[in-house]
Order: C-alpha cells, then structure tokens, then sequence
C-alpha cells in the first residue's frame, strides 16, 4: 500500500515544477507541495541506490547515493551564490554536514536496530571531516573580525578549496578501490533491476529533486517570514534537511530493510563528500559568479566539532544500536537549538 502511494507520488514532482512555471500559486502553498514532492522522489533514490548497491557492495553503493542525493544542495549553494545570501550558502553547507552525522545517521540507526557497520569506511569518512574542520578555520578565523565576505577571505578559501578537493580525490580513489577489492558480483547472479536501470533511476530522480528543491527554497523566505524564524536558521536547519530529503529517506529505508552497512555508508559518505567535496567546489565555482568566502562562524564550526565526536564515540566500535541511534537526533536537537539561538550574524 505504501509503495503504491510513493509510486503514484512521484507524478507530484513534475506537477509541481509544472504549477510553479504556469500558475500563480502562494509561496506557502508551493512550500508544502513541493516539500511533499521530495517523499517519493527520497523514496525512489533509496530504491535505485539499493539495486546498486547489489552489484557494486554497500561502499560504492553508499557513494553513489551520496553523490546523486548531494546534487540538488550544490545546485541550491550555487543559485544562492548568485543572489548573493553568502550566510545561507554556509549556514545550509554546514547544517547539511551535522544533519547527515547526526540526524540521518541517527534515524538509519534507531530503523535498523543492533547490527554491524564497515569500520574502516567510518573512520575515512570522520577522518575527511576532521580535516576539513582544521582547514576552515584558515579562512574563518580572520572572518570573526570585520566583514566575513571581504575579498582577503574569498582569497584565502581558494587554496583551501583546492586542499580539499584533493583530499576528497585520495580518500575517494582508495575507498572505491578497497570496496571493489572486496565485492565481486556480476548481474547474472542478482535479481532486480540491473546497475543501468539503477544509475537511470537516480539521474532521473537527482534531477527531479534538484528542481523541486529549487522551488522550495525560493519559497523558504515567505514561510520563514511567517514562521518568526532567522535567515541562518533556516539556511543551517531547514535548508538543509530539505537538501539531505534524499539521503533521509534513502538511508532509513535500506536500514529499515536490515542493510544497517549501507545505510551508514550513505550518511557518512554524504556527510564527508560534502565536508571535503560540495563545499570546496562551491566556493570555487563561486568565482565564475561571486567569490564566496569560506569564513564559517564559530557556532558553526562549534556545532561541526562536537558533532564529528558524537558520531564518532556512537560508531567507534564498529556496532549499532537503537540507543546510540536515540543519541544522535537528541544531538541534532541540540545543535539545531545552538543554531535557533546563535541568530543572525552581526559585524562591524
């Protein structure tokens, strides 16, 4: 019954994009008819990433859905570059990294109960983003002082980038080639849809989400307004659930199945390819539209730190459990509330 719902529900996805383009609906009602539309579209990327996973092992597979579910965030980082919101680019890029750690991670635990995660995998994925944190704070730390978005920051965040990406480039060659080394598998032993109709599925629903995600976020402001609540926030809390929508569904569902590895794979892999990958990329791209400077606050960074350790001390041991899984969405409440009451950034 529910995955008739879902099914039928991913005709949503283009009737929104469709009212959107043709019909002169109010930014509320857009919000929540395209909040709806991400459901089945998260559902779909779970779906196809699982079938892929089947050929490839849970590692590659989890990349692959980090990769496609962190798509529609660059494309909003990106859209918001160009009308110059440079705090909600970094707010929404920063709650993207804490709420793959804790809160999808969290759910994917507490839907799969007691199992075994891949610890290697973990421990590459915290390390990534224990390097990225140190990194940041060469561009944020003179931001604390005077104009976070003057073009000494900007200029600074550029070689940053670069270390990053090329971080990301190392940890991703090795871990492709260490889950390929440990997974061998060919379609004619696996029943289900076969490896080019998954990868067909997630191009499709990547897109799909990605301009229904665009939506969205153009009506945030409107219902932000309403709602009482600060630009950063929304960029740090909602912004970012809403992006991370397909690695939320995708990874409570394959947990739910009992596929815990695959599940932390997918939040881990988001949460790193985003630390090491999406943020240097923006910032980067960014000089082809505004330079975005990398001078992320000290709530942010904060909030990052505390949620890399959280996550680390939950999957240290390599098992997971509903507890643990309890322990990381009453994180994510916690630094969810540290955003909620640090507000708007002010300087002089």
């Amino acid at each position: 019954m529910i995955r008739r719902l879902l099914l039928a529900g991913l005709a949503l996805a283009p009737a929104v994009i469709a009212l959107h383009a043709l019909a002169d609906l109010g930014e509320t009602t857009l919000f929540v008819l395209a909040a709806l539309a991400l459901i089945p579209l998260a559902w779909l990327i779970g779906e196809a990433t699982e079938h892929a996973a089947e050929h490839t092992g849970p590692g590659i597979g989890g990349f692959l859905n980090a990769t496609f579910g962190n798509a529609p965030e660059l494309i909003i980082a990106l859209i918001a570059v160009h009308e110059g919101l440079t705090e909600v680019v970094r707010g929404s890029l920063t709650g993207s990294v804490v709420g793959n750690l804790l809160l999808v991670l969290g759910f994917s635990l507490v839907a799969g109960g007691r199992g075994e995660i891949e610890r290697w995998s973990s421990l590459m994925a915290f390390g990534a983003i224990a390097v990225a944190i140190v990194l940041f704070l060469v561009p944020s730390v003179p931001s604390w002082d005077g104009d976070p978005d003057r073009s000494s920051i900007a200029a600074l965040s550029a070689p940053v980038s670069v270390a990053l990406l090329l971080v990301y480039g190392a940890v991703t060659w090795y871990s492709l080639r260490r889950h390929r080394l440990l997974h061998v598998s060919s379609d004619e032993e696996i029943e289900g849809w076969s490896f080019r109709a998954s990868l067909a599925a997630l191009v499709v629903a990547t897109t799909l989400t990605a301009l229904v995600a665009e939506i969205l976020v153009g009506s945030l402001e409107a219902f932000a307004e309403k709602a009482g609540l600060t630009d950063f926030f929304v960029a740090a809390v909602i912004v970012a659930i809403v992006g991370n929508a397909a690695e939320h569904g995708g990874a409570v569902i394959v947990a739910y199945r009992g596929k815990l590895r695959l599940a932390a794979e997918i939040a881990l892999s988001s949460a790193a390819q985003v630390a090491v990958f999406l943020i240097p990329a923006v910032a980067l791209i960014s000089w082809l539209i505004d330079p975005l400077a990398l001078g992320f606050r000290q709530v942010e960074l904060g909030v990052l730190a505390a949620s890399l350790a959280v996550a680390a001390a939950s999957l240290w041991g390599g098992h997971s459990s509903r507890t643990r899984g309890f322990v990381l969405i009453v994180a994510y409440v916690l630094a969810a509330s540290a955003f909620f009451t640090a507000g708007d950034r002010t300087f002089s």
